[in-house]
């Protein structure tokens, strides 16, 4: 595809629609089957869609909130809102109902789009309440067609008020798609905020479509061809909406939608993809996954398993210290073992790519070593959001590779990494002087901190923000020390605390089988809650922090640390909806404990 010749984001898939006609697009889970929808059947739906919410009055320039899990009436409503010029304003199905009414009336929305019963009975209260929106849209039948105080209608009903049987509306809406400027809004992407209310990134056609060929041009050495995408994060997240719906769109991919995590290994096996992408946390889960499978068959299987890992890492790190035999030996593995493991992605998978946060590379490596395309990638919601990936066949898994094609990348001074392009956003909405901060003299300042190598791949080495300055003026990276907590089998979960501080503490979330092994043993309660005060726990917790501080500098070692009661969570508001730690809300949910840690003698 010429992606410069692209008008805007709903004329490419029109167009895709047009040469693909019948070919499936979303397939979605019904009565446990996976069903298909037509690139042809969506376009009819868009169509009438955008015509319904003409007729509801939603005109270009006006703000839609869309709140739904993954399927395809979410992609079906995004092109929709934009096909008339409206904008798009993605929302966490996590949110609460002040959340939902923070972005309504912060976006100024008109309409909102939902598509449960549970998740419309936290929109229409905020909708209720809201300054301006005073129309909802079900995609589910909802239980109470006449709620008070809101305009509520049905998917079915608005798709009736644009019915495509007339052709002059369906040529109308193409025809007007079509003269959408490249350069205007698309959507509002509100940032999940991990120190605050969040803010609404303006992303523009422009800027998703950059993005769009620069995955091109990263993944097209794998021969891109009948592409097969199994979405899982949340298409609310720019990450997800640019790489798991407007680039497969662009190639004319097949999108599966995740029936959710729980689920995710069988839906690797039904929908044997052959791209996906997702946040380093999936990455984790998988790891220890497979790891614990492993343990449990022990034996010849466990040994020819650990051998694929140790000689796979041995040839990442450099090939010619294989010997003749272990060369050998490797292959053979690669038959007895790494493909046993690739049946468990389906088979045909060409490629992982992890973005949304840093990857630990240990990780990165385990399945590097099992002949896994793991591609380490970097951006943020600012640019659309991705800056850079690590291309396949020349994967360096503790950089995030270099920038894509049309994307500049340079150091300042005091390390930050800046970023130049079409990616680039249009700003923060109603946020002028936050917006003239982050983009200086159209540099992108990230607030990440980095390098660029010779050989122009980027390696992050921390977040400004989250730098740890201790009392004594070193600068530590948590995130680093935290990756490597989670990589002990009896920790979930982290998050290290110490700014101004002598030393560092952390917050330890312990792993679920390991607390139920460690209580079945001793004759207590599997309830966290009930063990994170108990001494004997937590010495064996700390038997885990003791191997890493073995490996630590002095000032990075974890000197004292917490049990928590509970995981983090979205629910509790420990968590960003994609997986990210809330460190503002651990740290005041935990604050008197830590507190205590630098009380004691």
């Amino acid at each position: 595809m010429d992606y410069a010749a692209v008008p805007n984001l709903p004329t490419m898939f029109f167009d895709q629609a047009r040469r693909l006609g019948e070919r499936p697009f979303l397939w979605a889970k019904r009565d446990k089957v996976y069903e298909p929808t037509s690139y042809a059947a969506a376009a009819g739906s868009v169509r009438r869609l955008a015509g319904g919410l003409r007729q509801l009055g939603i005109k270009p320039g006006d703000r839609v909130v869309l709140v739904a899990e993954n399927r395809p009436e979410w992609a079906i409503a995004d092109l929709a809102i934009m096909a008339i010029g409206a904008v798009t304003v993605p929302a966490y199905t996590t949110n609460t109902v002040d959340d939902h009414l923070y972005i309504l009336d912060h976006a100024g929305a008109a309409a909102a789009i939902v598509s449960t019963e549970r998740l419309a009975k936290r929109v229409i209260p905020a909708a209720r309440s809201a300054e301006v929106c005073d129309t909802v849209i079900s995609m589910e039948p909802p239980s109470d067609p006449h709620a008070s105080g809101i305009n509520l209608y049905g998917w079915d009903q608005v798709l009736a008020m644009g019915d495509e049987s007339d052709r002059d509306v369906e040529a109308d809406i193409e025809a007007s798609a079509r003269a959408i400027d490249r350069d205007e809004t698309a959507c509002f992407i509100y940032t999940s905020g991990t120190g605050g209310r969040p803010k609404g990134v303006m992303l523009t056609h422009r800027s998703i479509l950059a993005n769009c060929m620069g995955a091109y041009w990263l993944l097209h050495s794998i021969g891109l061809g009948d592409e097969v995408f199994l979405s899982l994060l949340p298409l609310s997240h720019s990450y997800e909406h640019t790489a798991g719906l407007f680039f497969p769109i662009s190639i004319g991919a097949q999108i599966y939608y995740a029936e959710g995590p729980d689920q995710l290994s069988a839906n690797l096996q039904e929908v044997r993809p052959t791209i996906m992408t997702a946040v380093p946390r999936l990455y984790e889960v998988l790891h220890d996954r497979i790891l614990r499978g492993v343990e449990r068959k022990g034996g010849r299987s466990a040994r020819l398993f650990h051998d694929a890992v140790r000689l796979g890492q041995k040839r990442y790190d450099d090939p010619s210290s294989l010997g003749f035999g272990e060369r050998l030996y490797d292959r053979l593995l690669g038959l007895l073992v790494r493909r046993k493991v690739g049946q468990r992605f389906g088979g045909r998978l060409k490629a992982f790519v992890s973005g949304g946060a840093a990857l630990n590379p240990d990780i990165g490596k385990f399945f590097l070593a099992l002949d896994v395309a793991l591609l380490q990638g970097y951006g943020q919601t600012e640019a659309s959001p991705v800056v850079s990936a690590n291309p396949p066949g020349a994967i360096k898994i503790h950089t995030v590779g270099p920038a894509l094609r049309g994307v500049e990348v340079r150091i300042a001074e005091d390390g930050e990494i800046l970023v130049r392009g079409d990616l680039l956003m249009k700003g923060y909405w109603h946020d002028p002087e936050t917006t003239a901060a982050t983009i200086v003299d159209g540099w992108l300042h990230t607030g990440d901190v980095g390098m660029v190598h010779p050989d122009g791949y980027i390696e992050i080495t921390d977040r400004k923000k989250d730098i740890i300055v201790n009392s004594g003026g070193d600068n530590i990276s948590p995130a680093r020390l935290e990756g490597k907590l989670t990589l002990e089998s009896e920790i979930l979960q982290a998050m290290v605390y110490g700014d101004k501080r002598p030393y560092l503490v952390a917050v330890v979330v312990p792993e679920a089988s390991f607390v139920e092994e460690w209580a079945s043993q001793n004759g207590r309660s599997a309830s966290l809650e009930a063990l994170c005060d108990d001494d004997d726990f937590r010495k064996a917790v700390g038997q885990a922090v003791e191997r890493v501080n073995r490996d630590l500098a002095q000032i990075e070692k974890i000197r004292r640390f917490v049990v928590a009661r509970e995981p983090f969570t979205t629910e509790n508001g420990m968590m960003t909806p994609t997986l990210k730690v809330r460190r503002h809300k651990v740290r005041e949910n935990y604050w008197e404990k830590l507190d205590a840690l630098y009380g004691r003698g």
